[in-house]
């Protein structure tokens, strides 16, 4: 484990540059996914307490990220990305603007364009973004709008989330041999169960026990949970026969779920690769339903969920080295 990840900010008058390179400790796979899929640049881009919200995404040359700014107190403001440019995993560049939640651009506000490259070495991602600006007093009101504090916060929540989700592999699964597992679901009542199970083949939790949405570290940027959410359990393990691992979460109705006996089980397949899990789950959702498709979650893995032919539930949960 690195002691410091380098973290560098430099304005550059001269071309009207803003210059930043970030260093993570994560695959450059995993930081690459954190930039370009919404679901998880919600979780980080917008400085605390402030969340990032998407309204909609196409990552591709020529697609557009409009998201929101959201406050505490609900105030929102817009921006839009327009996409130039992507050569997968090692860069991406696009035009940024403030904009109306319709995608309208305010020209009140300078337009800048910006290339973010990643690289790895030695399983550390180093993160270098170039954002040119059209002349030196643009870039001199973007800093007047507290733009090095604001950026500086969302990359520390990265770095954040980057620690929590390999902190939660650590602890869950210290091997990446293939498995099979039982994966319920419960409408509020998951510790009421599991303490029966725990009770009935005498065996203890894994890990860390009973983890509840409300231990989800703050700083990893997501969004507040209602204090009614807080102590339901976000995941436990129990071990009962023959090594098989019995694991579940609570899906209440306030977090809009509705399930029904047959929704709330699943065959839980941990695949030791991504290039596997994708075999395997494109195989038994054909003619089948996908409820869930395969992506990376912010509980660090490559994730999915489907129904096949015969109406089994099947989820997929890949943490690949």
């Amino acid at each position: 484990m690195k002691n410091s990840l380098l973290m560098d900010f430099t304005v550059d008058k001269k071309n009207s540059t803003i210059n930043v390179k970030r260093e993570f400790e994560a695959p450059v796979g995993d930081v690459w996914a954190a930039w370009t899929q919404s679901e998880l640049l919600d979780l980080w881009f917008a400085p605390l307490p402030w969340i990032a919200k998407t309204k909609s995404m196409d990552f591709k040359v020529g697609g557009r990220h409009l998201y929101a700014m959201v406050g505490p107190a609900g105030e929102e403001h817009w921006a839009l990305a327009d996409y130039t440019s992507i050569s997968p995993t090692s860069n991406f560049k696009l035009l940024d603007a403030f904009c109306d939640n319709k995608g309208n651009i305010n020209d009140n506000f300078p337009r800048s364009e910006w290339s973010i490259s990643f690289s790895e070495v030695n399983g550390i991602t180093t993160v270098k973004v170039e954002i040119k600006h059209n002349s030196l007093s643009d870039l001199e009101k973007i800093i007047e709008m507290g733009f090095k504090e604001g950026f500086t916060m969302a990359l520390k929540n990265l770095d954040q989330y980057f620690k929590a989700k390999f902190k939660i592999r650590k602890e869950l699964k210290t091997s990446n041999a293939p498995r099979v597992t039982t994966y319920l679901n419960f409408p509020g009542n998951t510790e009421e169960a599991f303490n029966f199970y725990k009770k009935v083949f005498g065996t203890q939790f894994s890990g860390k026990g009973l983890q509840r949405f409300g231990d989800i570290p703050a700083e990893a940027g997501h969004p507040p949970i209602a204090e009614n959410i807080k102590k339901m359990v976000l995941h436990v393990e129990l071990p009962i026969l023959g090594g098989h691992i019995l694991m579940a979460t609570d899906a209440p109705k306030e977090m809009g779920f509705t399930l029904t006996s047959g929704n709330n089980m699943h065959i839980c397949l941990e695949p030791s690769t991504k290039a596997e899990t994708k075999k395997l789950f494109e195989s038994l959702s054909k003619d089948g339903n996908i409820t869930m498709p395969l992506q990376d979650m912010f509980f660090g893995a490559y994730f999915g969920e489907c129904t096949d032919m015969y109406g089994i539930n099947w989820m997929f949960n890949c943490v690949e080295k």
